[in-house]
Order: C-alpha cells, then structure tokens, then sequence
C-alpha cells in the first residue's frame, strides 16, 4: 500500500522490506499484525517479507512463549550494488530512532523493552488501530 504525498504521488522511499526492518528495529516484540499496519501492507505480505530478511540474515526470530522476539544485525550488508560494503545498522538507528534519546531495542545489546516504554510515531494519513 503507498499514500499519496501532497503532488498526488504514490511512492515511497523505502520498499516493504525496508519499512519492515525499521519497523522490527524499532520494536523487536511487534506481532505480525503490527508490523504490517505499521509498514501499511498485509498481513500475508508481511510474513513474507519476513521470512526474506530471516533468510538473508538481516533478522533473528527467537521464540519466547507464545510471542517471538525479533533481533537485527546491523552488521548486515545492504544488497544493492549503489551501497556496496555499507551496514544498515547506521541506517536502521537512524530511522528507528524514538526521538526522545531512548536507544532503538532492536540493536541493543539483547535487552527486552518494557511494554510501553517505547512511543509509534503517527504518520499523517494513517488510521490508528
């Protein structure tokens, strides 16, 4: 799904596997369902796109009760050849980042965030749910 910008445009700088990883960076105990709402796909999109990350090592899924934690590794490569040897661990801090100097949980050092300590920006244009 993409929103329409103020010219009536439809894209968005970031595919569905980047809004993902940012999404998963930011909070690494999100539910399926979340991550999808808050990456503006499916649900069934979603876990797809999941799986890829997993395959290709951007992400670890790590089973904890009935919930699963996600982990990113920073360490990883971007893919295109525009951004050869770079990391997207400095990209994810970036764009991950809560804004109010809270450090993002998915690259922290394993530590599992308080529920709630952690604010979702609001996006003009989005329903909240």
């Amino acid at each position: 799904m993409s929103f329409p910008d103020e010219r009536g445009g439809s894209w968005t700088l970031l595919t569905g596997h980047g809004h993902v990883l940012v999404e998963i960076a930011r909070n690494p105990q999100a539910r399926i369902r979340d991550i999808a709402a808050a990456a503006g796909i499916t649900e069934r999109t979603a876990q797809a796109i999941v799986a890829d990350l997993e395959e290709a090592g951007y992400i670890t899924r790590t089973r904890i009760g009935r919930r699963t934690r996600y982990g990113v590794n920073p360490d990883s490569s971007f893919r295109h050849p525009a951004q050869e040897g770079l990391q997207v661990g400095p990209f994810l801090a970036v764009l991950a980042a809560t804004g109010d100097g809270i450090t993002t949980p998915g690259l922290n050092d394993g530590e599992i965030p308080k529920r709630g300590r952690y604010r979702r920006r609001r996006v003009p244009g989005r329903l909240s749910g």
